[in-house]
């Protein structure tokens, strides 16, 4: 049995039966015969279908922003947001999906010769509930715009959300088997992994659950690209724009009540301006009105889950034992829900849970640096490398440091990280590998095919 539980009440949202051997063998079989049909549709047939699924979901945004709320408790003014990314995403592989995957002729020896990409067949995805809609539309958009078809399996506490996006994919005229939901449990997964009709899988998750997913697609042979956890520092130099730097700073702590990979999460500051950052970020984070997710005046909601915020608990209570300094929140609020307020931990160090841990939640850690060359030490420190972010006056050297110095899949200069549907999105060392987003997101789940004719 899946169960939603509403994050900010306790109460079950609905329950949903898990899908019964007999039923999940019918779906691999649907999507293996899906397959042979939409591989083999023109681009144009593809596009309009998916252009009609984007209208679909921005006729449904209300709908859908509310049931993330009830699920996992995202802000409704975030997840109409969430919403309208998506469809915008879909929109662009729409256009783009032709001239992303066109042959490109190479000179040789040959009378002709070129390169094709030739959709695999099955992409299983596993993904999370902090963005439930976005996750699975970055992944389905280029993948059926591919003529790859897709199956879904979708966090236990957010079956609404996965139901309703295979849903408005039907909807949208895909036919049977192009894109099904699996609700399926953890220990079902390795065999759908196995299993011959599957060609390929992907996975946004923990880095536990990306090496567990790793070794058993790489025992069946078969691609796989992995968006782990991230562990962002935002490098703050001493010629940046202080108040602008701890404003993006709070928007990027916040983001999600926190509770995504590539929120900001380690601020290193030069100790010439920490004083003056640290006085400004503590104001942004109090001003934060944490409420009901379905108020759109809140802007950060509960944590997901209880566990994840007793989980969050302990990394903030470790941390101060070894030597952090509690400046804001940090304190388990009563009464119902999985609510956590903003926290701030100051002269936080390497050794502490806040530094060397992903943080999902409302939790910064304020790191003091002599220089800016400390600074970008403890910076590629951590053993992640999704999204890093440095702020400085001096935008030449800003991007040099991008570019060559901050170790990560995304790397931002006076901005905050996020992904966007036109650049590739994933990260280096125990935040994974292959990429997302762009062209070549598009083109992770394709056959790189060599045509020669002579």
């Amino acid at each position: 049995m899946m169960r939603a539980i509403n994050p900010a009440t306790g109460e079950v949202v609905s329950e949903h039966d898990e899908h019964s051997p007999g039923e999940l063998e019918r779906r691999l079989g649907l999507a293996s015969v899906a397959f042979e049909d939409f591989s083999r549709r023109s681009f144009d047939e593809r596009a309009s279908l998916m252009r009609r699924a984007a209208a679909l979901f921005v006729e449904e945004r209300e709908e859908l922003a509310r049931l993330m709320a009830d699920e996992m408790g995202k802000p409704v003014t975030q997840g109409l947001a969430e919403v309208d990314k998506c469809a915008a995403a879909m929109q662009y592989y729409a256009e783009h999906a032709p001239l992303f995957l066109a042959d490109e002729s190479v000179k040789t020896e040959a009378k002709k010769s070129f390169v094709a990409f030739r959709p695999l067949g099955a992409v299983l995805a596993i993904m999370p509930w902090n963005f439930p809609l976005w996750q699975v539309i970055r992944f389905a958009a280029p993948a059926l715009m591919a003529g790859n078809v897709g199956l879904l399996k979708h966090a236990a506490n957010v079956p609404g959300c996965a139901l309703a996006i295979e849903r408005l994919f039907r909807k949208a005229g895909h036919p049977e088997g192009v894109f099904q939901t699996l609700l399926i449990g953890q220990d079902a997964v390795g065999n759908v992994i196995d299993d011959a009709r599957v060609a390929a899988v992907t996975l946004t998750g923990s880095t536990e659950a990306g090496r567990k997913v790793a070794a058993r697609a790489g025992q069946a042979l078969k691609k796989v690209v992995l968006e782990l956890g991230g562990s962002d520092p935002y490098v703050v130099l001493r010629d940046a724009d202080v108040a602008h730097a701890a404003a993006a700073c709070v928007a990027a702590r916040l983001v999600n009540a926190g509770q995504s990979c590539i929120a900001g999460k380690r601020f290193i500051v030069e100790r010439a301006v920490l004083g003056e950052f640290q006085q400004r970020f503590l104001e942004g984070m109090a001003k934060a009105r944490v409420g009901d997710p379905r108020d759109p005046a809140t802007e950060v909601g509960p944590l997901a889950r209880v566990d994840l915020r007793d989980a969050l608990h302990r990394q903030v209570t470790q941390s101060v034992s070894r030597g952090a300094r509690l400046a804001l929140g940090g304190e388990m609020p009563g009464g119902r829900g999985a609510f956590y307020p903003p926290t701030v931990l100051l002269d936080v160090r390497p050794g502490m849970p806040a530094f060397d841990e992903e943080t999902f939640g409302p939790l910064a850690a304020v790191v003091a640096a002599a220089d800016e060359s400390e600074a970008l030490g403890l910076a590629r420190s951590a053993d992640f490398g999704l999204g890093a972010a440095v702020f400085t006056a001096d935008r030449r050297r800003g991007e040099s440091l991008a570019k060559d110095e901050l170790f990560a899949g995304a790397c931002f200069v006076n901005a905050q990280v996020k992904s966007d549907v036109r650049l590739p999105f994933g990260g280096i060392k125990s935040s994974g590998y292959g990429r997302e987003l762009g062209s070549f997101g598009i083109r992770e789940f394709v056959n790189v095919k060599s045509v020669w004719i002579d």
